[in-house]
């Protein structure tokens, strides 16, 4: 894989917009569809899904817990999942949210985007906050295979707030996060190209952003919102929030476009049409 991923991502939502569709069979969304939740369920849920998104969206994003709590039996549907994306050329991003040291995240990375695995993905996210230079295995693979990284920087939880709001030396835990990013991109922003290194940053954080004095502009890094539609963001937060830096924007939304399922039709539509409404919107 010769391309970067940041390159692959721009040309992605160029083609289909700006949407990331999140694919999470939880138990009420399956159960939703009239489906049991079972393994059963969960394969049926997928690949549907993988069905509807296919040659649609510029990103489909599974999340990894929703699979795991089936056991090996969820893993192996995972992986069906990543392998029928990928022959049908639509960009993965694995929610798996790793962070770790040393061999331990070296292991990782080899698992979600080294070359020959079976749960190989075009990108993940990944936890910095045990430092950003933790990463740094992650990061490293994702070059060498042209893969990109997600990093958590500010997210809407309540929770993350004592952590990535926190202070020192006049900058914030968040703040770091992004120049992290930004000096990781700086080959890909020489070139003109959007960066493979992104940034998951809430579509409902409001003005934090600003008071955190964080530049999106200047880091030429993705930006993946989650958080847009059902959890409440919409698109007048993300102009306001993310204002200069939109092009750069890959918003998220699972549960807004998953209960147009499970008829096939209907759920392509659904995301079809939150990308159309989001290029629009954003790229107005």
């Amino acid at each position: 894989m010769t391309t970067p991923f940041g390159a692959r991502l721009r040309a992605a939502m160029d083609a289909y917009g700006p949407f990331c569709a999140g694919l999470d069979p939880h138990r009420g969304l399956v159960e939703q569809w009239g489906l049991e939740y079972s393994l059963a369920g969960l394969e049926r849920f997928a690949l549907t899904c993988v069905e509807a998104y296919a040659g649609t969206v510029a990103v489909v994003k599974p999340q990894s817990a929703f699979f795991e709590v089936f056991g090996s039996g969820g893993i192996r549907v995972l992986e069906r999942v990543l392998g029928d994306l990928r022959d049908a050329g639509t960009l993965t991003l694995l929610d798996v949210k790793r962070g770790d040291i040393g061999s331990t995240m070296q292991a990782y990375a080899e698992a979600y985007l080294g070359k020959d695995s079976e749960l190989r993905a075009d990108a993940v996210t990944v936890s910095p906050f045990l430092g950003y230079g933790s990463l740094r295995p992650t990061l490293d693979l994702a070059e060498e295979t042209g893969r990109g990284v997600f990093v958590l920087a500010l997210t809407s939880n309540p929770e993350g707030f004592e952590v990535q709001h926190a202070v020192r030396d006049e900058r914030s835990v968040a703040a770091s996060v992004v120049a992290g990013a930004a000096t990781d991109n700086v080959g890909a922003a020489a070139r003109g190209e959007l960066g493979s290194v992104g940034l998951v940053i809430g579509a409902t954080v409001g003005d934090a952003v600003h008071d955190l004095g964080i530049d999106l502009v200047a880091a030429d890094t993705p930006i993946l919102a989650p958080g847009f539609g059902a959890q409440g963001g919409t698109v007048e937060a993300l102009r306001r929030t993310f204002a200069g830096a939109l092009a750069q924007v890959l918003a998220s939304s699972s549960r807004e476009v998953l209960g147009a399922g499970p008829d096939v039709a209907a759920l392509r539509a659904a995301a079809a049409g939150t990308a159309g409404r989001l290029q629009d919107a954003l790229h107005s």
